[in-house]
């Protein structure tokens, strides 16, 4: 009799250790399954030369890029560019990330249209001779020789908040306003039509790496952004 009991209580030990270690890997799995997991391992390992773009920024784009990749609308998929609204215009808040190797290849200035604000960005517009920047998702494309020198056109994805920027002539391009030296004379950034704006110096290297369908996304914690994109709304999923 005493035997029988003692099989038993081996047999039920057995089982719950094996249950156990069947949820634990379980919730590895998961873990390394998780696409939010997978961002926040990303975000960790970008290499330290320059400062981090925030977490929020960086995860909405990487998500919102993913969603472009698999709509086929990307071609150049190595690149993701964040420009950040949310910080003033005095702060470098544009980053060019090559997503192969997880690094940090540019972080610069970057102006925001004249009706959009002063120092700070606060409202944004997709309609044309509006003189306001625009939010979300866009894809880079042909290069051409303007005004301002080489320029980069680009295509807005979203519908309703983005989808005029050719029609608006939405292109990154360089202008002595959107330097250090304009910076240290007027306490700001000068600002563009719409268009966001570099260092002439940076100008060149960062549209010959982004051109051809790579994913700019530019970020402002605005709700109403939010509850109007498909790509915003698809991330935060």
């Amino acid at each position: 009799m005493q035997g029988t009991i003692d099989k038993r209580l081996i047999f039920v030990v057995v089982i719950f250790f094996l249950n156990l270690g069947q949820t634990s890997l379980g919730k590895e799995s998961e873990k390394q399954n998780n696409p939010s997991n997978n961002i926040l391992t990303a975000y960790n390992s970008l290499t330290p030369e320059y400062q981090r773009p925030s977490f929020e920024a960086f995860r909405l784009g990487m998500k919102g890029k993913q969603n472009l990749m698999e709509e086929g609308k990307l071609k150049n998929n190595k690149y993701l560019t964040l420009i950040d609204f949310s910080l003033s215009s005095t702060q470098k808040r544009l980053w060019v990330i090559d997503c192969d190797s997880l690094k940090i290849v540019q972080h610069t200035l970057v102006a925001h249209g004249k009706n959009t604000g002063e120092n700070k960005a606060e409202k944004f517009s997709n309609i044309p001779q509006s003189n306001m920047s625009s939010l979300g998702f866009f894809v880079t494309g042909e290069t051409y020789h303007g005004k301002h020198g080489l320029s980069l056109r680009l295509d807005g994805v979203e519908p309703g908040i983005n989808d005029k920027a050719r029609e608006r002539a939405i292109v990154i391009h360089a202008a002595q306003y959107a330097t250090m030296q304009f910076v240290n004379k007027h306490g700001r950034l000068g600002r563009s039509f719409g268009c966001p704006a570099l260092p002439p110096e940076k100008n060149k290297t960062i549209i010959q790496s982004i051109k051809n369908k790579s994913c700019v996304f530019i970020y402002y914690p605005e709700e109403s952004y939010f509850s109007l994109s498909e790509y915003a709304s698809q991330s935060k999923s």
